[in-house]
């Protein structure tokens, strides 16, 4: 019994990105954004009993992957989807597809290019394919890891929502802007770009310096920033491991 319980967690973590998606699919991106991170909350205890039980196994590696995508790839995918239809069509993207709305369908390029946002689950799916067979990524990872990227994508709606200004809306609503964070969601993602781990084996001070003072940076942001903080700590993860030492 003991065996099933990080699945089970793992479980939890595929449920919750799947509601995500009915809510990004609805156009509620805020709803959406609390089971993503739901999800990513259960995608690090899954991990985490399983080291603790010794409850580590294959089929958990592959079902971890399966839930990863549905939660880190496919519903922050949907909510770039909608954030591109709001910008270019004013509209959540379901709406222009309604039969009772056929009156208002936009025509040409505006109605497909709020498709361009899932290039961001296309890229998870490779960035996790890879990470399957890539026997580097054991106490490190290759690329930003798809928990962190979604995290990126779902602070644009919760900084609009919770954080608004004209400057934000005139930023986060450019088409031109998401597309550019489409890409360089995909391109981090599936760069070979090595990226410090988080996991603590040992609590101490010496061995985890950067750890340490990374989480530390990270709250301060957070409380200074609120959910424009979230850019900042994934730009700060990624510039202390390109320029500091372990």
């Amino acid at each position: 019994m003991i065996r099933h319980i990080p699945n089970a967690i793992t479980g939890l973590n595929l449920l919750s990105g799947a509601v995500a998606v009915l809510f990004a699919v609805s156009g509620d991106l805020i709803a959406a954004s609390v089971f993503i991170v739901l999800g990513i909350f259960f995608d690090f205890f899954d991990g985490l009993a399983a080291r603790k039980l010794n409850a580590t196994s294959d089929i958990g590696l592959q079902l971890d992957s399966l839930a990863d995508m549905i939660t880190c790839g496919l519903a922050p995918g949907l909510v770039m989807v909608q954030l591109l239809s709001g910008a270019t069509l004013g509209q959540a993207f379901h709406v222009y597809w309604d039969p009772a709305n056929a009156d208002v369908h936009p025509t040409g390029f505006d109605l497909y290019l709020p498709l361009f946002g899932l290039l961001i689950s296309l890229g998870a799916a490779y960035r996790l394919a890879r990470f399957n067979v890539d026997t580097r990524q054991t106490s490190s990872f290759i690329g930003l890891p798809t928990p962190a990227n979604a995290l990126l994508i779902i602070s644009l709606p919760l900084i609009l929502e919770f954080q608004y200004s004209d400057w934000a809306e005139s930023l986060l609503l450019n088409p031109w802007f998401l597309m550019a964070v489409t890409v360089l969601s995909v391109v981090l993602m599936n760069a070979e770009m090595a990226l410090f781990g988080l996991k603590f084996k040992t609590w101490d001070w010496a061995s985890n310096k950067k750890r340490y003072l990374f989480l530390i940076l990270s709250v301060l942001l957070l409380l200074l920033l609120k959910f424009a903080g979230i850019p900042a700590v994934l730009l700060l993860y990624i510039l202390m491991s390109l320029f500091s030492k372990d």
